[in-house]
Protein backbone atom coordinates (compact mmCIF):
# COMPACT_ATOMS: atom_id res chain seq x y z
CA UNK A 1 0.00 0.00 0.00
CA UNK A 2 1.56 3.46 -0.79
CA UNK A 3 1.93 5.52 1.82
CA UNK A 4 -0.30 8.45 2.40
CA UNK A 5 0.99 11.33 4.59
CA UNK A 6 -2.70 12.36 5.99
CA UNK A 7 -2.98 9.10 7.86
CA UNK A 8 -0.52 8.94 10.83
CA UNK A 9 -0.43 5.95 12.15
CA UNK A 10 -2.31 5.16 15.49
CA UNK A 11 0.76 6.13 17.68
CA UNK A 12 1.22 9.30 16.19
CA UNK A 13 1.25 11.96 19.03
CA UNK A 14 -0.09 15.33 18.28
CA UNK A 15 0.48 17.94 21.08
CA UNK A 16 -2.22 21.11 20.65
CA UNK A 17 -2.30 24.25 22.40
CA UNK A 18 -6.00 25.16 23.17
CA UNK A 19 -8.17 28.46 22.96
CA UNK A 20 -8.81 30.00 26.45
CA UNK A 21 -12.38 30.54 26.34
CA UNK A 22 -15.30 28.05 26.14
CA UNK A 23 -17.10 29.16 22.99
CA UNK A 24 -13.25 29.11 21.28
CA UNK A 25 -12.44 25.54 22.14
CA UNK A 26 -15.95 24.09 21.07
CA UNK A 27 -15.75 25.91 17.74
CA UNK A 28 -11.98 24.23 17.74
CA UNK A 29 -14.28 21.10 18.27
CA UNK A 30 -14.77 20.19 14.48
CA UNK A 31 -11.02 20.29 13.43
CA UNK A 32 -10.42 18.30 16.49
CA UNK A 33 -12.07 15.67 16.03
CA UNK A 34 -11.26 15.71 12.18
CA UNK A 35 -7.28 14.98 13.34
CA UNK A 36 -8.25 12.13 15.42
CA UNK A 37 -10.27 10.58 12.45
CA UNK A 38 -6.85 10.72 10.60
CA UNK A 39 -5.05 8.71 13.08
CA UNK A 40 -3.32 11.67 15.73
CA UNK A 41 -3.10 10.87 19.19
CA UNK A 42 -3.96 14.10 20.59
CA UNK A 43 -2.72 15.36 23.99
CA UNK A 44 -4.19 18.75 24.53
CA UNK A 45 -2.94 22.03 26.53
CA UNK A 46 -5.60 24.10 27.80
CA UNK A 47 -7.53 25.47 30.70
CA UNK A 48 -8.47 23.37 33.31
CA UNK A 49 -12.61 23.50 32.62
CA UNK A 50 -11.60 21.90 29.18
CA UNK A 51 -10.66 18.38 30.85
CA UNK A 52 -14.24 18.06 31.44
CA UNK A 53 -16.00 19.73 29.07
CA UNK A 54 -14.25 17.40 26.15
CA UNK A 55 -14.44 14.30 28.71
CA UNK A 56 -16.41 12.36 26.16
CA UNK A 57 -14.18 12.66 23.52
CA UNK A 58 -10.99 10.44 25.82
CA UNK A 59 -8.68 12.84 24.98
CA UNK A 60 -6.23 14.08 27.28
CA UNK A 61 -6.27 17.37 28.23
CA UNK A 62 -3.51 18.75 30.79
CA UNK A 63 -3.79 22.04 32.72
CA UNK A 64 -2.39 25.22 30.75
CA UNK A 65 0.26 26.22 33.97
CA UNK A 66 0.65 29.93 35.20
CA UNK A 67 4.17 30.72 34.72
CA UNK A 68 6.05 31.12 31.15
CA UNK A 69 8.86 28.58 33.11
CA UNK A 70 5.77 26.10 34.00
CA UNK A 71 4.44 25.75 30.44
CA UNK A 72 7.76 25.03 28.80
CA UNK A 73 8.56 22.75 31.25
CA UNK A 74 4.96 21.50 30.71
CA UNK A 75 5.36 21.12 26.41
CA UNK A 76 9.22 19.39 27.23
CA UNK A 77 7.85 17.02 29.43
CA UNK A 78 4.85 16.15 26.70
CA UNK A 79 7.71 15.74 23.97
CA UNK A 80 9.50 13.48 25.80
CA UNK A 81 6.82 10.99 26.44
CA UNK A 82 5.87 11.71 22.92
CA UNK A 83 9.11 10.76 21.61
CA UNK A 84 9.15 7.78 23.86
CA UNK A 85 6.33 6.25 21.62
CA UNK A 86 7.17 8.15 18.25
CA UNK A 87 11.01 7.62 17.01
CA UNK A 88 9.91 10.18 14.02
CA UNK A 89 8.11 12.82 16.10
CA UNK A 90 10.79 15.59 16.39
CA UNK A 91 11.14 15.13 12.51
CA UNK A 92 7.47 16.56 11.58
CA UNK A 93 5.32 19.11 12.17
CA UNK A 94 3.96 17.68 15.86
CA UNK A 95 2.29 20.81 17.72
CA UNK A 96 -1.00 22.48 16.73
CA UNK A 97 -1.48 26.30 17.96
CA UNK A 98 -4.49 27.27 18.28
CA UNK A 99 -4.42 30.33 19.57
CA UNK A 100 -2.70 33.37 18.17
CA UNK A 101 -0.93 34.71 21.17
CA UNK A 102 3.21 34.95 20.65
CA UNK A 103 3.56 33.72 23.82
CA UNK A 104 2.16 30.41 22.45
CA UNK A 105 4.47 30.11 19.67
CA UNK A 106 7.67 31.40 21.93
CA UNK A 107 6.99 28.96 24.82
CA UNK A 108 6.42 25.96 21.91
CA UNK A 109 9.86 26.87 20.40
CA UNK A 110 11.49 27.05 23.28
CA UNK A 111 10.40 23.57 24.42
CA UNK A 112 12.31 22.36 20.88
CA UNK A 113 8.41 21.98 19.11
CA UNK A 114 7.52 21.96 15.50
CA UNK A 115 4.56 23.53 15.58
CA UNK A 116 2.08 25.09 13.06
CA UNK A 117 -0.23 27.87 14.02
CA UNK A 118 -1.16 31.15 12.10
CA UNK A 119 0.93 34.31 11.64
CA UNK A 120 0.10 36.68 13.76
CA UNK A 121 1.04 39.10 16.16
CA UNK A 122 4.65 38.69 14.88
CA UNK A 123 5.40 35.28 15.62
CA UNK A 124 6.27 33.24 12.00
CA UNK A 125 9.41 32.71 12.93
CA UNK A 126 8.62 30.68 16.31
CA UNK A 127 6.40 28.15 13.82
CA UNK A 128 7.76 25.49 12.06
CA UNK A 129 4.99 26.61 9.47
CA UNK A 130 3.06 29.79 9.84
CA UNK A 131 -0.19 29.80 7.96
CA UNK A 132 -2.11 32.78 6.54
CA UNK A 133 -4.75 34.15 8.34
CA UNK A 134 -8.29 34.25 6.96
CA UNK A 135 -9.97 36.96 9.23
CA UNK A 136 -12.87 37.32 7.59
CA UNK A 137 -13.87 33.69 8.26
CA UNK A 138 -16.47 32.19 11.31
CA UNK A 139 -14.29 31.59 13.68
CA UNK A 140 -15.18 27.77 13.49
CA UNK A 141 -13.84 27.79 9.98
CA UNK A 142 -10.44 29.34 10.81
CA UNK A 143 -9.85 27.06 13.30
CA UNK A 144 -10.81 23.89 10.66
CA UNK A 145 -8.47 25.07 8.06
CA UNK A 146 -5.62 25.04 10.20
CA UNK A 147 -6.16 21.28 10.96
CA UNK A 148 -6.54 21.45 6.90
CA UNK A 149 -3.15 23.14 6.56
CA UNK A 150 -1.50 20.62 9.05
CA UNK A 151 -3.29 17.27 6.94
CA UNK A 152 -2.83 18.45 3.28
CA UNK A 153 -6.16 18.21 2.58
CA UNK A 154 -8.81 20.98 2.71
CA UNK A 155 -12.33 20.18 3.32
CA UNK A 156 -15.61 21.90 3.93
CA UNK A 157 -16.30 22.40 7.49
CA UNK A 158 -19.34 20.11 9.04
CA UNK A 159 -22.94 21.64 8.96
CA UNK A 160 -22.84 20.33 13.26
CA UNK A 161 -19.68 20.10 16.05
CA UNK A 162 -20.83 17.00 18.02
CA UNK A 163 -20.23 17.60 21.23
CA UNK A 164 -20.21 14.29 23.22
CA UNK A 165 -21.26 14.72 26.74
CA UNK A 166 -19.60 11.84 29.19
CA UNK A 167 -22.33 9.53 30.80
CA UNK A 168 -21.44 11.13 34.52
CA UNK A 169 -23.16 14.45 33.06
CA UNK A 170 -25.87 13.11 31.41
CA UNK A 171 -26.53 11.07 34.94
CA UNK A 172 -26.32 14.30 36.59
CA UNK A 173 -28.56 16.05 34.08
CA UNK A 174 -30.99 13.46 35.05
CA UNK A 175 -31.00 14.65 38.65
CA UNK A 176 -31.31 18.37 38.04
CA UNK A 177 -33.94 18.37 36.03
CA UNK A 178 -35.95 15.59 38.39
CA UNK A 179 -39.40 17.33 38.26
CA UNK A 180 -38.99 19.55 35.95
CA UNK A 181 -41.63 18.95 33.12
CA UNK A 182 -40.78 18.59 29.30
CA UNK A 183 -40.75 21.27 27.15
CA UNK A 184 -38.78 23.66 29.52
CA UNK A 185 -36.65 26.77 27.96
CA UNK A 186 -33.38 27.64 29.37
CA UNK A 187 -32.06 31.28 28.91
CA UNK A 188 -28.48 32.21 28.52
CA UNK A 189 -28.44 36.24 29.65
CA UNK A 190 -24.75 36.48 30.83
CA UNK A 191 -21.49 37.23 28.67
CA UNK A 192 -18.18 38.18 29.70
CA UNK A 193 -16.32 40.93 28.01
CA UNK A 194 -17.32 43.37 25.36
CA UNK A 195 -17.03 43.20 21.46
CA UNK A 196 -15.78 46.37 19.71
CA UNK A 197 -16.13 48.59 23.44
CA UNK A 198 -19.55 47.49 23.34
CA UNK A 199 -21.59 45.30 25.72
CA UNK A 200 -22.91 42.02 24.30
CA UNK A 201 -25.72 41.76 26.83
CA UNK A 202 -29.54 41.92 25.81
CA UNK A 203 -30.68 44.44 28.24
CA UNK A 204 -34.38 43.32 27.70
CA UNK A 205 -33.48 39.42 28.87
CA UNK A 206 -35.03 40.15 32.54
CA UNK A 207 -38.38 41.66 30.45
CA UNK A 208 -38.19 38.83 27.85
CA UNK A 209 -38.10 35.68 31.49
CA UNK A 210 -41.09 37.68 32.84
CA UNK A 211 -43.10 37.34 29.68
CA UNK A 212 -41.99 33.97 29.20
CA UNK A 213 -43.41 33.07 32.83
CA UNK A 214 -46.53 35.26 32.23
CA UNK A 215 -47.84 32.62 29.14
CA UNK A 216 -46.92 29.67 31.65
CA UNK A 217 -43.56 28.51 30.23
CA UNK A 218 -40.86 26.98 32.57
CA UNK A 219 -37.46 28.66 32.56
CA UNK A 220 -34.30 27.77 33.88
CA UNK A 221 -31.17 29.63 34.18
CA UNK A 222 -27.86 28.15 34.82
CA UNK A 223 -25.81 31.16 36.62
CA UNK A 224 -21.99 30.50 36.71
CA UNK A 225 -19.41 31.28 39.48
CA UNK A 226 -20.34 35.12 40.80
CA UNK A 227 -23.86 35.15 38.76
CA UNK A 228 -25.99 34.23 41.24
CA UNK A 229 -27.05 37.44 42.96
CA UNK A 230 -27.55 39.15 39.76
CA UNK A 231 -29.67 36.25 38.74
CA UNK A 232 -31.85 35.76 41.98
CA UNK A 233 -32.43 39.90 41.43
CA UNK A 234 -33.18 40.21 37.94
CA UNK A 235 -34.86 36.90 37.20
CA UNK A 236 -37.88 35.84 39.98
CA UNK A 237 -39.91 32.96 39.17
CA UNK A 238 -37.17 31.71 36.79
CA UNK A 239 -35.85 28.09 37.86
CA UNK A 240 -31.84 28.83 38.93
CA UNK A 241 -29.56 25.85 39.11
CA UNK A 242 -26.55 27.08 40.37
CA UNK A 243 -22.81 25.81 40.11
CA UNK A 244 -24.10 23.31 37.13
CA UNK A 245 -20.74 22.16 35.68
CA UNK A 246 -19.84 21.97 32.11
CA UNK A 247 -20.69 17.80 31.67
CA UNK A 248 -23.84 18.46 33.29
CA UNK A 249 -24.30 21.64 31.64
CA UNK A 250 -24.67 20.12 27.91
CA UNK A 251 -26.83 17.27 28.34
CA UNK A 252 -29.30 19.75 30.29
CA UNK A 253 -29.10 21.80 27.20
CA UNK A 254 -29.36 18.79 24.78
CA UNK A 255 -33.03 18.41 26.85
CA UNK A 256 -34.20 21.66 26.64
CA UNK A 257 -37.29 22.63 23.98
CA UNK A 258 -35.45 25.53 23.51
CA UNK A 259 -32.23 27.32 24.36
CA UNK A 260 -32.55 31.37 24.09
CA UNK A 261 -29.04 32.86 24.45
CA UNK A 262 -26.74 36.07 24.21
CA UNK A 263 -23.10 35.67 22.54
CA UNK A 264 -21.81 33.35 25.39
CA UNK A 265 -19.97 30.13 26.12
CA UNK A 266 -23.27 28.05 26.62
CA UNK A 267 -24.97 29.45 23.92
CA UNK A 268 -22.08 27.51 21.89
CA UNK A 269 -22.22 24.64 23.93
CA UNK A 270 -25.84 24.04 23.27
CA UNK A 271 -25.51 24.56 19.63
CA UNK A 272 -22.66 21.82 19.94
CA UNK A 273 -24.86 19.28 21.41
CA UNK A 274 -27.82 20.43 18.64
CA UNK A 275 -30.02 21.70 21.19
CA UNK A 276 -32.25 24.39 19.53
CA UNK A 277 -30.68 27.45 19.93
CA UNK A 278 -31.83 31.11 19.43
CA UNK A 279 -29.40 33.37 19.52
CA UNK A 280 -30.07 36.93 20.52
CA UNK A 281 -27.03 39.42 19.06
CA UNK A 282 -26.42 42.79 19.51
CA UNK A 283 -22.82 43.57 18.20
CA UNK A 284 -21.18 40.52 17.55
CA UNK A 285 -21.48 39.80 13.79
CA UNK A 286 -22.83 35.89 13.46
CA UNK A 287 -20.90 34.88 10.53
CA UNK A 288 -17.31 35.45 12.62
CA UNK A 289 -18.83 34.45 16.22
CA UNK A 290 -22.50 32.95 16.00
CA UNK A 291 -23.16 29.69 17.33
CA UNK A 292 -22.65 27.01 14.71
CA UNK A 293 -25.36 24.34 13.53
CA UNK A 294 -28.18 23.54 11.83
CA UNK A 295 -30.31 24.03 14.79
CA UNK A 296 -29.15 27.40 15.44
CA UNK A 297 -31.19 30.39 14.16
CA UNK A 298 -29.75 34.19 14.98
CA UNK A 299 -32.02 37.02 15.69
CA UNK A 300 -30.08 40.99 15.10
CA UNK A 301 -31.02 44.25 14.05
CA UNK A 302 -27.69 46.06 14.90
CA UNK A 303 -27.58 49.18 15.95
CA UNK A 304 -30.83 48.44 17.66
CA UNK A 305 -31.33 45.09 19.51
CA UNK A 306 -34.47 43.09 18.66
CA UNK A 307 -37.19 43.96 21.19
CA UNK A 308 -38.94 41.68 23.47
CA UNK A 309 -42.06 41.10 21.20
CA UNK A 310 -39.69 40.18 18.29
CA UNK A 311 -37.75 37.75 20.88
CA UNK A 312 -40.99 35.97 21.95
CA UNK A 313 -42.65 35.69 18.47
CA UNK A 314 -39.41 33.95 17.27
CA UNK A 315 -39.77 31.59 20.65
CA UNK A 316 -43.08 30.70 20.45
CA UNK A 317 -42.26 29.96 16.59
CA UNK A 318 -39.62 27.43 17.38
CA UNK A 319 -40.98 26.05 19.73
CA UNK A 320 -43.82 25.21 17.39
CA UNK A 321 -41.21 24.02 15.07
CA UNK A 322 -41.09 27.23 12.61
CA UNK A 323 -38.68 29.23 11.45
CA UNK A 324 -38.38 32.44 13.31
CA UNK A 325 -38.68 35.34 11.16
CA UNK A 326 -36.19 37.31 10.17
CA UNK A 327 -33.71 34.84 11.58
CA UNK A 328 -30.32 33.79 10.21
CA UNK A 329 -28.85 30.13 10.35
CA UNK A 330 -25.15 29.73 11.08
CA UNK A 331 -23.59 28.14 8.91
CA UNK A 332 -25.83 29.20 6.21
CA UNK A 333 -27.65 26.45 4.52
CA UNK A 334 -26.06 24.68 1.19
CA UNK A 335 -26.63 23.00 -1.82
CA UNK A 336 -24.45 19.68 -0.65
CA UNK A 337 -21.16 19.10 0.77
CA UNK A 338 -18.89 15.50 0.34
CA UNK A 339 -19.58 12.75 2.06
CA UNK A 340 -15.89 12.86 3.50
CA UNK A 341 -16.42 15.82 5.93
CA UNK A 342 -19.68 14.81 6.81
CA UNK A 343 -19.03 11.53 8.20
CA UNK A 344 -16.15 12.52 10.04
CA UNK A 345 -18.58 14.06 12.68
CA UNK A 346 -21.30 11.26 12.79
Amino acid sequence: MPFDPCMPSPDRPLLVRLRNWVGDVILGLPALQWLAARGYRLQLVGPGWASELLAGHGWPVHRHPATGAERVALWRRLRQEALAVDAGFDRRLNTLVLTHSFSSAWETRRAGLRAIGYATDGRSLLLRRAAPLQRRDHALQVYWDLAGHLLGQPLPAPRRIGLRTPEAGEQQADALLRGIGAGFIVICPFTGGLYEKQRKDWPDFPAFARRLRELGREVLLCPGPGEEAQAQADYPGVTLLPGVRLGAYGALLRRAALVVANDTGPAHLAAAVDAPVLSVLGPTPPEFWGPWGSGVQVLRRWPQWPSVDEVLLATERRLAGLPAPGALAVPPPRQAEPAGALSLMR
